[in-house]
C-alpha cells in the first residue's frame, strides 16, 4: 500500500465520536479519529514498513502519526531519528504512546530514554519515562540494573512534586509498573511510593487528577500481578 491508500483507509475508519476524544485529550486537526483496534486490519496489508511510516508520521495528521508507529521497523530508526520523531510529538498521546512505545521495542531504547529524561523538556522527559514504563513491562527483569532503576525510583521521589505535569504522570506510571512488573525493586516502589503520597496533576480545561500511586500498586499486587509482563507493546 502507499500513502494515499493508507491515507483512504485511516479516513473511512474514523468516527466523530473517537475524533472529539482525541481532539479534547489535545490532539489537533487534522485528525479522522480511528480506534486503534480498527489499525490492525490496515497493518496486515501494510507489514511492517519503516518508509511508509516516515512518510505518514510527516503528514502531521494524529490518525496517520500513530499508524506510523504500528508498521515502523524500530531499529531502522536511529537516535537521531526518534529525536525527530519527538520534535513532531505535539502532546503527550504521541511522545508516550507512539514515540516511547516504538522506542521500547528497540535496542537503543534506554540510553535515548535516559537522554530525554535528562532533557528538561515536559515530553521528553514523559515520554523517556513511559519509555522506561514500556520496557519493565514487556521484557524479562534481567535485562535492566537494578541499581540503575533504583536511583530511578529515588529520582521520581525528589523531583515528582516539581515536574511539569504530563511527566508527573509518566513518573506516576514508572512507579506503578516498577512495584507490578519488575519483581526485585517492587517492594522499594511501593515503599517510595507511600512515602511521596497523593499528587495533584493539572489538566488543561479538566479538573485536576489526583495521583495515587500506593493504591494502584497494592490492588494489581493483591491480584497477585507481581511479575506482570506484556506480551507485545505495539497493538
Amino acid at each position: 500500500m502507499d500513502i494515499e491508500q493508507v491515507m483512504q483507509e485511516l479516513r473511512a475508519f474514523g468516527k466523530e465520536r473517537t475524533k472529539k476524544i482525541y481532539l479534547s485529550n489535545g490532539a489537533c486537526e487534522p485528525v479522522f479519529g480511528v480506534a486503534t483496534g480498527a489499525m490492525k486490519a490496515i497493518k496486515k496489508k501494510t507489514g511492517i514498513d519503516q518508509s511508509l511510516a516516515e512518510k505518514l508520521y510527516a503528514t502531521g495528521n494524529y490518525d496517520a502519526m500513530y499508524f506510523a508507529g504500528v508498521i515502523a521497523d524500530p531499529n531502522a530508526m536511529t537516535a537521531s531519528d526518534y529525536d525527530r520523531w519527538m520534535d513532531g510529538a505535539y502532546f503527550y498521546m504521541l511522545s508516550d504512546y507512539v514515540v516511547a512505545v516504538t522506542l521500547s521495542e528497540s535496542d537503543i531504547a534506554q540510553g535515548v530514554a535516559d537522554k530525554w529524561i535528562a532533557s528538561g523538556d515536559e515530553l521528553k522527559m514523559s515520554a523517556g519515562w513511559s519509555c522506561y514504563c514500556w520496557l519493565l513491562g514487556s521484557r524479562k527483569d534481567e535485562e535492566f540494573s537494578g541499581e540503575k532503576l533504583a536511583v530511578m525510583l529515588e529520582k521520581v521521589k525528589a523531583d515528582i512534586y516539581e515536574a511539569p505535569e504530563r511527566t508527573k504522570s509518566a513518573m506516576d506510571n514508572f512507579l506503578y509498573t516498577a512495584g507490578i512488573s519488575y519483581a526485585p525493586l517492587s517492594e522499594l516502589a511501593l515503599k517510595i511510593a507511600e512515602e511521596i503520597g497523593p499528587v495533584e496533576m493539572q489538566r488543561d480545561g479538566k479538573k485536576p487528577a489526583v495521583l495515587h500511586v500506593s493504591e494502584r500498586i497494592r490492588k494489581e499486587l493483591g491480584k497477585g500481578r507481581l511479575g506482570f509482563k506484556r506480551r507485545y507493546v505495539r497493538c
